[in-house]
């Protein structure tokens, strides 16, 4: 079985700016904000830089350690 990942780069680049400011707002550091989502500093960083794509469970983790919805975390506007 062939499976193909497709990943948009540019998308998970200004997904991740678009985290990291909804952090920054909330004034919890990349640190914390790690620990209170339950996981790794490192991963944070590459899904803050665009280097990784977050999986759904990712994604709901991040939304419960901020504080909002999913929703809010795919409120940002995305070049065509």
């Amino acid at each position: 079985m062939n499976v193909n990942y497709k990943c948009n780069e540019k998308y998970c680049i200004v997904f991740g700016a678009h985290l990291g400011e909804l952090r920054e707002s909330k004034g919890i550091g990349m640190r914390q904000f790690a620990m209170i989502a339950d996981m790794e500093y490192s991963q944070l960083s590459k899904i803050e830089r665009g280097v990784s794509n977050p999986t759904i469970s990712t994604v709901l983790a991040l939304a419960a350690a901020l504080e909002v919805s999913h929703h809010t975390l795919y409120d940002f506007k995305f070049p065509a």
